[in-house]
């Protein structure tokens, strides 16, 4: 994938992955009793709702971004700890969800001569086959236990209450200590990030693939 024409190609599995990523966030919130992100328009497939410009940009070219965080009110959930495990959880849910559909639909469609003959049907097959990887990249990513990563919300609310209140004091140096970790790696091309999330990536994309990707 290289140039224009692969970048074109990546924005709109990058675009949906992201959108109902945070949808699903938003949409699980709502169903535990806490109306901030409906009433705050983040309950919708509009991209526009959930899109970080800069995080969406540095997506594409740095290969690292954010969505913008779906709001929620702790206030409102009548079991906090549990209910945030239960909203961190929906967004890579969704999009491991996503990743085997696509997955199905790419072996559905791979080596039709229809398609492959046309610079449009070639391009969907690539843009499907993208949308298997981008979405298993999203989820690993935000299962990395550190905060603000969902999966922090997902250890907090495993963890017995007291070692998950002494885990709660590490969130301050999170978002840096996580930045810090993919500068380094960009920086000396040996990634700590991607040694964790790349093989469980590869394995989920050929699994859901029948091997035709990864």
């Amino acid at each position: 994938m290289d140039g224009v024409a692969g970048m074109l190609l990546l924005i709109p599995p990058i675009l949906f992955a992201l959108t109902v990523h945070e949808f699903s966030h938003a949409y699980v919130a709502s169903r535990m009793g806490d109306p901030t992100a409906r009433l705050l328009g983040r309950l919708t497939l509009n991209p526009l709702a959930h899109l970080d410009p800069i995080g969406t940009i540095l997506l594409l070219i740095a290969g690292f971004g954010w969505a913008k965080p779906v709001p929620v009110d702790a206030r409102y959930l009548a079991h906090p700890r549990r209910d945030m495990m239960w909203i961190a959880l929906a967004g890579p849910a969704s999009n491991v969800i996503l990743a085997a559909l696509f997955g199905t639909l790419l072996r559905a469609v791979d080596g039709n001569a229809y398609l492959s003959g046309t610079i449009m049907g070639a391009a969907l097959v690539d843009m499907v086959r993208y949308s298997v990887y981008l979405n298993l990249m999203l989820a690993v990513f935000n299962l990395i236990p550190i905060f603000p990563l969902d999966g922090s919300r997902i250890l907090t609310g495993l963890l017995p209450a007291p070692a998950a209140e002494r885990y709660r004091a590490l969130e301050p140096i999170g978002p840096m200590l996580l930045l810090g970790l993919i500068l380094i790696g960009n920086l000396t091309r040996i990634s700590i990030i991607g040694m964790l999330i790349l093989p469980v990536v590869a394995v989920l994309t050929r699994l859901f693939t029948g091997g035709l990707v990864g």
